[in-house]
Order: C-alpha cells, then sequence, then structure tokens
C-alpha cells in the first residue's frame, strides 16, 4: 500500500504486560480502555526469528508481491509509472525478466494459480494475468474494492484490502466468494496487507508495523504475531515508505524470504516458535 493513507478501523487490544500483541499493531480509533478483558491463555503469543540468510535487494523496487516459484522469486512493485511485474534471481537480486504494468495504475499483490501470476492494482479494479514461463500479458479481470495483497491455497485465490477482512475469490473469474474477518484477541485487526499461504495458515504484513501475523483461514483468529523489528532496525530505512512487505514461501525447500518496499535486502528468516 501506498503511502498518506490512513485507514479508520475497530481497534485491536492493546496489552502492556510482556509478551501480549504489541501496541504497534492497535489502531487509535479507541483507547485500551473500552477494550474488554482477554485471558492470557487467549492472547496471539509473539513469536521472534532467526536470520538465516540475506541476500541484495533491488532498493528502488516498491515492493507490494512476493512469492517463490520453480527457482525464482517472483514480484510485484507498485507507484503509478514504475509498477511492473518481474522475476528475480534470488542469489543477486537481479531482475531477470520483467513487465510493466499501464502507468496509470498501481500495482499491488501477487499470486499464483495454475502457471498464471495474477496480479492487483490497488484503485482501477483490475487483475492482470501473465504466463510464469514468459510474463507475457494473458488477460484482465474486474474486482471491486481496493487490492492490496494476494496469495491461493488449493482452491481459491485469498486477497486482502485494507481492512480487517481476506476476501476470497475465484481464480478463474475473481468474483468473490466470501469474507472473513480476522480478529486479534478477539478484536478486529486492519491494515492486513501482502499475503502467504504457509503449511495450513496465512501469513500477512500488518501496514506500516514491523510485525506479520499469522491467520487461522477457517476462523480468521490470529494464533502468531511474529516481530520483524529487528530487520526492520538492520535496514535503518530514512524514508517513511520503507516499510515492511513481501513475504515468500519456498514450499519444497521449507524457505521463508521477507523484504520491504525499497529495501535494499532480502532476508531468509525462521520462526522460532
Amino acid at each position: 500500500m501506498t503511502a498518506g493513507l490512513a485507514l479508520a478501523g475497530p481497534a485491536v487490544v492493546v496489552y502492556a504486560q510482556a509478551g501480549s500483541a504489541p501496541a504497534a499493531l492497535a489502531p487509535t480509533t479507541a483507547p485500551a480502555a473500552q477494550t474488554p478483558a482477554t485471558s492470557d491463555s487467549a492472547r496471539a503469543p509473539i513469536l521472534p526469528v532467526t536470520i538465516v540468510a540475506r541476500y541484495p535487494h533491488d532498493r528502488t523496487a516498491f515492493t507490494e508481491g512476493l512469492l517463490w516459484h520453480d527457482g525464482a522469486l517472483y514480484e510485484s512493485t507498485g507507484k503509478e509509472g514504475q509498477s511492473d511485474v518481474r522475476r528475480v534471481n534470488l542469489a543477486d537480486g537481479r531482475v531477470l525478466a520483467r513487465r510493466a504494468i499501464d502507468p496509470a495504475q498501481f500495482g499491488e499483490g501477487l499470486g499464483l494459480w495454475n502457471g498464471t501470476l495474477i496480479s492487483l492494482t490497488w484503485h482501477d479494479g483490475i487483475a492482470h494475468r501473465w504466463n510464469v514461463r514468459t510474463l507475457k500479458a494473458t488477460g484482465t479481470n474486474r474486482y471491486t474494492g481496493e487490492g492490496w495483497g494476494l496469495t491461493s491455497d488449493a482452491r481459491q485465490l485469498i486477497q486482502s484490502d485494507g481492512s480487517s477482512s481476506l476476501i476470497f475469490r475465484d481464480p478463474a473469474t475473481m468474483a468473490e466468494k466470501r469474507r472473513l474477518a480476522v480478529t486479534i484477541d478477539g478484536r478486529a485487526l486492519t491494515q492486513l496487507n501482502e499475503l502467504e499461504y504457509v503449511d495450513g495458515a496465512v501469513l500477512a504484513n500488518v501496514w506500516q508495523t514491523g510485525f506479520l501475523v499469522r491467520i487461522d483461514p477457517g476462523t480468521g483468529r490470529v494464533t502468531a504475531v511474529i516481530d520483524l523489528r529487528p530487520l526492520v532496525a538492520e535496514v535503518r530505512a530514512t524514508d517513511r515508505d520503507a516499510v515492511l512487505n513481501g513475504i515468500a514461501w519456498d514450499a519444497a525447500g521449507k524457505r521463508l524470504f521477507v523484504t520491504g518496499k525499497l529495501w535494499p535486502t532480502m532476508f531468509e528468516i525462521r520462526i522460532n516458535g
């Protein structure tokens, strides 16, 4: 998502106790005193990560979507006039191939379905389709609402739009099938951005924070908060737009990659817990 957009929405629980959900995940639309009490045992744990490896990343890429397929990273980037879909070599960050998106459009999340990459646009309601081998454009679909993040499970596409919902869509038509409310410790969690489906759960960036959340796609409940603030601190970005965004899962190699907008580094991480 781009800078300068402030979403109003339900507040998330704010806790002071150690080991509880970080206050950084809470919009300031309601004070913590109005939040109903939640038992310690029900609270989503905060999980640290281990950095396994670091790789170069294009520091000019305004990363909106990221995925791993057949030995390479695929990335979608944003900003009008700069948006594209690209294949990237992990080892050196080199862009192997790219296709530009209409310069009037702001590119967003990226998913894969049956050999086709599907990239969203922020405000235009257009999903672009690309052949994953050639990156040749193969068509478009329309959808309603904003496009933020995109991923897929074995049956459908899963989309975020910056709200507290995950939207499940038909991969062939982009028609909406259902919506799932996402909650953390009993309260709605907004600002869901880049998504990745990992071993039966959905990982999501929470925009403008240093955290991922792990979501149960059956219930919408956040089962863990993943603390990537050490990565944010290491990058030391000075641009306010250079936020954590981008998750890719190598299912065969059991490797998890994360990066950010305008970040010089792609991190391979291991979640501890």
